[in-house]
């Protein structure tokens, strides 16, 4: 099992390492703790009890991955995990909590890449192919969706909940849900129109992208989506909506040119 692990690194006796994982000086490696294949953990990171991480993640300096729950009620004893898929980035100061209960998780997905000072909080889902810019922080129970951009400073609101393809402008409070395939920002936060650009890079063109204008014209004045064309993205649509919202949805605007 080759692996590159730097002698003034500390790393716990119950610890499952995978194939050419690097980890780099004084890194710390708590118990308890599983690193997939081509990992690299950088110097002075910190990778805490109940961490699980997939394969070919990229940990830099000065992260902490799995630190205690920011909730004054939480038994430090309890065993509750972070589990991570593969291919993330998480760049200098990120921090993610593990979950509050028994054996919960804070779920973070594959091919994320995390900036700066990032924070994701205990209980929270992370879609794959998500960027976190520098700064954002997310409270407890949060969950994002896949394939979404959340801009420098961004802060959003525990039990929110964030949609795939959504995009959110830069030092934007989030205190409400935010709907999928949508661009979102202001103060206060409101709906402004599709991610355009987001569902090009990814595809969604053409009729695709028509339904989806559609049903969003539609939203807005409170229309039925019964009868539009059932493409995938109007099903994960309507699946999201039709979910119980916590913490409600944030307002639109004129969604036209």
């Amino acid at each position: 099992m080759a692996q590159n692990i730097h002698p003034t690194a500390c790393i716990a006796e119950n610890v499952k390492l995978g194939e050419d994982v690097t980890i780099g000086p004084f890194a710390v490696i708590e118990s308890d703790v599983e690193i997939g294949a081509r990992c690299q953990i950088g110097p002075h990171a910190v990778v805490q009890r109940y961490v699980k991480m997939g394969e070919g993640n990229i940990v830099h300096p000065h992260a902490v991955l799995g630190g205690l729950p920011q909730d004054l009620g939480f038994n430090a004893e309890t065993v509750t995990w972070l589990e991570i898929g593969n291919g993330n980035q998480f760049r200098e100061g990120f921090t993610a909590h593990r979950a509050t209960k028994e054996n919960g998780a804070t779920r973070i997905g594959s091919g994320c890449y995390f900036m700066n000072n990032s924070h994701v909080a205990h209980d929270c889902s992370i879609g794959d192919n998500t960027i976190f810019a520098n700064n954002v922080a997310i409270g407890g129970h949060v969950e994002i969706g896949r394939k979404v951009f959340m801009g420098g400073g961004v802060v959003v609101h525990q039990f929110c909940r964030v949609g795939s393809y959504a995009i959110v402008q830069g030092t934007t409070g989030l205190n409400m849900d935010v709907i999928p395939f949508m661009l979102i920002g202001g103060r206060p936060a409101k709906h402004y129109r599709l991610n355009t650009i987001g569902l090009r890079r990814a595809g969604i063109t053409g009729e695709r992208y028509k339904v989806l204008e559609t049903a969003f014209r539609r939203l807005r004045t409170k229309k039925s989506l019964d009868d539009l064309e059932k493409t995938d993205e109007l099903k994960e649509l309507k699946e999201w909506l039709a979910v119980k919202s916590k913490r409600g949805l944030h307002g639109f605007v004129d969604l036209s040119d």
